[in-house]
């Protein structure tokens, strides 16, 4: 938790962009993984979190605009939980550390609900991304689940997208405590693999290393050989020499900030030469991203500065051809980075993703519907403030090279006979986490080894 006028500047500077009505904001609930009483890890509201603090499950906040006041709902500890969890301070006093002084039993969230609808005052609420939220709504709004999205508060999603994008410095600092964190498992990754480990001992490693620093993992770790499939969740496979390993994976502080960083590394003690030869054309693409990095320049710009150094290696290998602007214009590059660059990053890992990217990485730009760049995350101009992913690849994903060589697409672009040789190669990413400064941009963290060198010295010792 940050200190108790953070919470309290907050909510007055979120006040402060509207006229009038309720702002409601729903905390999380425990979920069952199978049944009542054994759930999932907690994880709070990231936008209940970041006004209210409060990281305890079945918790409700309104601010109303009107009244200038601010109010907590939540239910004291039964005895039965008390002797099974234990216990913890009151709800008032948990409320009270974070600014607010006026806390209600869950029950009376309905009452006041219920008022503010009857006298035709608006209620803002976010866009629901758990099914249980939705019920809530259902309840206390007569909102059907079906349109609890439609009818969240478009004013509402601007306000906490513009007052979320911007890191303050102490979100900063807590930024760099993950990234930190982060880089310490991948190093810890790159120097633990050996041929005939299984993919899930170097993921229970990573995940062991962020639990021991206070937090946890961001997201679900990515430790594969199959680095062409760009989420790949399955940690079964042995791995073996001549393998390129791919880990994505970054910790969570106790606090809710996340870091994000992907490293791909040889199993072999040194790189082959044809990895090498992609991994380099991808480093560069990274290195020229991060050099373009600044206030003002939309990341789209960003993201087709790592695109030409793309297209420009693959032609140096025979694998396309043609005029560069001309094939990324088409899209032909996204036949081996089909993803963007990088995303906001925040509380969460995609920050506020469930507000909707429309309104966090596009501002008002049209998104694209073009194979690969509609899953650009981020288009906007970067602003100081932000916090930024960038993380080009490379992958040959032989579903893909089979369905595109069928039609013939962008044929002028690809050389598909040459290709078809490298199909089995599978992916490589690398990925590291930045804030936009005045003047430029700053790694956040230590740097992690990356370079061919780095990387096979780390693997020799």
């Amino acid at each position: 938790m940050f200190a108790r006028d953070t919470y309290i500047a907050r909510r007055e500077a979120l006040r402060s962009q509207f006229d009038g009505g309720l702002l409601l904001f729903l905390g999380n609930n425990d979920s069952p993984m199978n049944y009542v009483d054994n759930p999932y890890h907690f994880r709070q509201d990231s936008s209940f979190l970041y006004y209210f603090g409060l990281n305890q499950a079945e918790l409700a906040a309104i601010i109303d605009v009107d009244a200038g006041t601010t109010t907590i709902f939540g239910d004291e500890l039964t005895i039965d939980y008390i002797v099974w969890m234990g216990d913890l301070p009151t709800i008032a006093s948990r409320a009270d550390s974070v600014g607010v002084t006026d806390t209600q039993p869950r029950a009376a969230l309905a009452e006041i609900l219920g008022r503010a609808a009857s006298a035709g005052r608006a209620v803002h609420f976010l866009p629901p991304y758990r099914a249980d939220t939705k019920l809530q709504l259902m309840d206390l709004l007569e909102i059907s689940p079906e349109d609890a999205a439609t009818e969240a508060s478009t004013q509402l999603i601007q306000a906490v997208v513009d007052q979320r994008n911007s890191k303050t410095e102490e979100e900063v600092v807590e930024l760099e405590k993950a990234v930190t964190t982060s880089v310490s498992m991948h190093k810890a990754a790159i120097q633990m693999a050996r041929p005939g480990m299984k993919e899930m001992e170097i993921s229970a490693e990573v995940e062991r290393i962020a639990m021991a620093a206070g937090g946890s993992v961001a997201f679900p770790v990515i430790a594969t050989i199959n680095g062409q499939t760009l989420h790949n969740h399955f940690h079964g496979n042995t791995i073996s020499e001549g393998d390129l390993f791919l880990l994505d994976t970054g910790a969570q502080t106790a606090s809710g900030y996340a870091g994000d960083l992907t490293t791909t590394f040889p199993v072999s003690p040194r790189f082959t030469d044809q990895q090498k030869a992609i991994y380099e054309i991808m480093l560069s693409a990274y290195d020229t991203a991060v050099s373009s990095l600044a206030p003002g320049v939309p990341n789209k710009d960003v993201h087709f500065t790592a695109c030409r150094v793309i297209f420009e290696g693959m032609k140096s290998l025979g694998i396309m051809k043609g005029d560069t602007d001309e094939a990324l214009a088409a899209g032909a590059h996204a036949m081996v980075m089909p993803h963007g660059i990088g995303h906001m990053m925040g509380m969460d890992v995609h920050d506020m993703e469930n507000l909707g990217e429309s309104y966090v990485g596009y501002a008002g730009d049209e998104r694209s519907t073009q194979f690969g760049l509609k899953s650009l995350r981020l288009t906007r101009p970067l602003e100081p403030g932000f916090v930024i992913t960038i993380e080009p690849g490379i992958y040959f994903i032989p579903q893909l090279i089979d369905v595109w060589a069928e039609e013939g697409r962008l044929a002028e672009f690809i050389d598909y006979a040459e290709l078809n040789k490298w199909r089995d190669f599978g992916g490589v990413r690398n990925e590291e986490d930045y804030l936009i400064t005045s003047d430029g941009a700053r790694r956040l963290g230590p740097r992690k080894p990356q370079t061919v060198d780095e990387l096979e010295a780390l693997r020799q010792s």
